[in-house]
């Protein structure tokens, strides 16, 4: 099985290139104000021109306005737009007509009949991000926390999934083995402190995802 990995929250030239370098699928640019990752929309568009063609390209927001969304679908151009907050199936319905750019949706898990909203965004998203819940008010993801991966194991879902939550080069093998996730996700567990690449660590986690898609 081959393992998709997304660096989330890429908010440098650095970062950027150490994804790179380790052969990454997606690369997240976070612009949730309050997050230690998030960048403005003139460095997004920069980083953005670095590794566009290279990875897949997602502009994580959280209940963002109309006019911020404008900004980055012109300037940045993402491939997706990963909606991380509360946006509704109707919201969500919305911002794909208005931009025409595919939808990743994060889902908050904490028991399995969580996994149950997932059916209503079918005809509106691409793919599914299922995450721990918030460990804070403030911010939705981020926080290096995990939930039970066996919930996901054997089910099954009308669009392609993420695992996130808590993930690190030590763990993602063991969680993709539990999940049954063909694609991971992974924001702090690649961080040296909060919002701090560590080009060392993405290499790991990359290269323990893909070792266990292998072994």
């Amino acid at each position: 099985m081959s393992i998709a990995v997304k660096i989330c929250g890429i908010n440098s030239p650095p970062a950027a290139d150490a994804a790179l370098r380790a052969g990454a699928d997606f690369g997240g640019l976070n612009f949730f104000a309050p997050s230690p990752r998030a960048i403005s929309v003139e460095s997004g568009s920069q980083l953005a021109a670095r590794m566009r063609g290279r990875v897949k390209l997602a502009a994580v927001v959280v209940d963002a306005d109309d006019s911020l969304l404008a900004r980055i679908a012109a300037e940045i151009r993402p491939d997706y737009f990963q909606l991380h907050g509360k946006e509704s199936v109707a919201r969500a319905a919305e911002i794909r007509a208005r931009h025409g750019i595919a939808l990743i949706k994060a889902l908050p898990v904490s028991e399995p009949d969580d996994l149950d909203a997932a059916s209503a965004y079918d005809n509106v998203v691409e793919m599914f991000l299922f995450d721990a819940p918030a460990a804070n008010a403030t911010r939705p993801g981020g926080h290096g926390v995990a939930f039970d991966w066996k919930m996901l194991s054997g089910r099954r879902f009308n669009r392609p999934w993420f695992l996130a939550g808590g993930l690190n080069p030590g763990n993602v093998a063991r969680a993709i083995a539990a999940s049954g996730t063909a694609m991971v996700d992974v924001s702090s567990g690649v961080e040296s402190a909060p919002g701090v690449k560590s080009e060392t660590l993405i290499a790991d986690f990359i290269a323990a995802a893909r070792q266990r898609a292998v072994a």
